[in-house]
Order: structure tokens, then sequence, then C-alpha cells
């Protein structure tokens, strides 16, 4: 056990902007959503069925930290949560990122400068086991990316910079000077009435 509280978190979707026809994010349905509890020191998952369980969990947490959250993540999350999902404490770090140098990167480009390892591959790939059924490779590659982005957290957190490489494939540096969460920054109240 931990007294450190964060949670980091990657969702997986059953479906694809192709097959609803629109880039909005909370059209999208959640296969699984894999979670890192610090608290613990657990990587665990939840399928769509099971996120009233997750909800509380992350309203106890101090920090929510992730990969395209705000773009993402938490959009397809929002219409399976009764409260605000945009109030929860967070670092997006592809946000952090897109702050210092005016443009995004991929994910797969931070993991493979910062820590030399990359994505088990791209969320085509999710909806495909999910629609096979294949739902062990789904947690096994959901929980890949969970783990890439809590390296990646814990590089900013510990060295206050990461890397990623630019269009010409040269390896670029960004100051991330992340602080660690306050101890008691988790939301005083149940942003979802505990349902």
């Amino acid at each position: 056990m931990s007294n450190r509280t964060e949670i980091v978190l990657d969702i997986e979707t059953q479906n694809t902007f192709q097959d609803i026809g629109t880039y909005k994010a909370s059209l999208l349905s959640i296969s699984l959503i894999g979670v890192y509890f610090y608290e613990t020191d657990t990587y665990e998952t939840f399928l769509e069925a099971d996120l009233p369980k997750l909800w509380p969990r992350l309203e106890r947490g101090s920090r929510v930290i992730g990969y395209n959250l705000f773009g993402f993540d938490y959009p397809c999350m929002q219409s399976y949560y009764t409260g605000d999902i945009m109030k929860l404490p967070t670092i997006d770090i592809m946000l952090e990122i897109e702050k210092r140098i005016g443009f995004r990167v991929k994910l797969d480009s931070v993991a493979q400068a910062t820590l030399g390892i990359g994505k088990s591959g791209d969320g085509l790939m999710a909806v495909e086991y999910w629609r096979n059924g294949e739902i062990d490779k789904l947690r096994d590659y959901c929980l890949q990316d969970v783990k890439v982005t809590k390296d990646v957290y814990e590089k900013a957190l510990n060295e206050k910079k990461v890397f990623y490489f630019d269009k010409l494939g040269q390896k670029q540096e960004v100051q991330m000077p992340i602080a660690p969460p306050e101890s008691n920054s988790a939301p005083q109240i149940n942003l979802s009435l505990g349902l």
C-alpha cells in the first residue's frame, strides 16, 4: 500500500468514429477502461458493465493521469458518469506537452523517445479485439498503454522533462515541471452521488 492516490487510466471503445459517422467521442461506447491505482500498486480493468464500481475510486484519487483525457477519454466516459467528469483533478500529459511546444504529439512518439518502448498498437486493434470477443487481448493492450502512460508521468514527475520524436525523427526535449499532487487534493464531495 502506498500513500499516493494518483490514478492512471486509458479507455478502449466498442466502435470507431467511422462507425458512428462523426468525430464526437461522446457518442462512442466504452468497451473497457484500464487503470493503475498507486494506492494499491495494482493494474485493473473495468468492462462497460463494471464502470459504476470505478467512479467512487476515481473520485477518491488525488489526481487522474492520462493521455488525451480531455479530448477523448473524458468525453467518452461522461455519458456513463452522473457527475461532471471534467471536475476531477487531472493531468492530461498530451495537453501538458502541447502547452509547451504548441502542437500535439502521439503517445507512441513520447513513449519511444522517453522510455525506449512504445504502445502495443493502435486503437483500431482494440475495437477488433472487442468485436472478436478477445477480452484478454483487449485487457493486455489497454494495460500496456496504461503502463506506458504511467512511466511517462513518472519521468515528468521525477526528471521534470519528457521527450518526443519530431517529424524528421529527431529526439526533442520538453520541460515538464509537474509537481506531485497535494496530499488532500481529492474532491471533497461525491461528484457521482455514489451511484
